[in-house]
């Protein structure tokens, strides 16, 4: 049994089964995993162009940078990647009928107002690891 993310007046341990102790509602386990996949494509999608001007910029140096270029053919893959799970959490937050019955914890207005909260400030960040590429030369000077 482990602690989860609280709602106010409610108790939110989840037992072992999935369902909340007090509540016997399910809390999704997965729900954050259509923003997991898309950080981690952003990443792979970042790697030829993010990682080299860090080092450069921590003062880092040689040959050995332009190795991490190798990478540089699978960006439009890791894109895509990108865009696709970012869509699946869209459409979970916004499209998608939720399925909370009413007492359980994914029923609460705040929580459905801090999912989409972080929805937003992860996507802000993940594009702007992807459009790094034509923003970073500028940076460069």
């Amino acid at each position: 049994m482990h602690r989860a993310a609280g709602v106010k007046g409610i108790d939110t341990r989840r037992q072992a089964d999935g369902t909340v102790e007090g509540t016997g509602a399910a809390v999704p386990p997965r729900a954050g995993r259509p923003l997991l996949v898309a950080a981690l494509a952003a990443i792979g999608a970042s790697l030829c162009c993010v990682v080299p001007f860090v080092l450069l910029a921590l003062g880092a140096g040689g040959t050995w940078l332009a190795s991490l270029r190798g990478l540089e053919p699978y960006r439009p893959l890791f894109v895509a990647a990108v865009l696709v799970f970012l869509g699946l959490a869209f459409h979970r937050l916004y499209i998608a009928p939720r399925r909370c019955a009413e007492g359980e914890i994914c029923a609460a207005p705040a929580v459905l107002r801090r999912q989409r909260l972080v929805f937003w400030v992860v996507s802000a960040a993940l594009l702007a690891l992807v459009a790094f590429p034509w923003y970073g030369p500028l940076l460069l000077g």
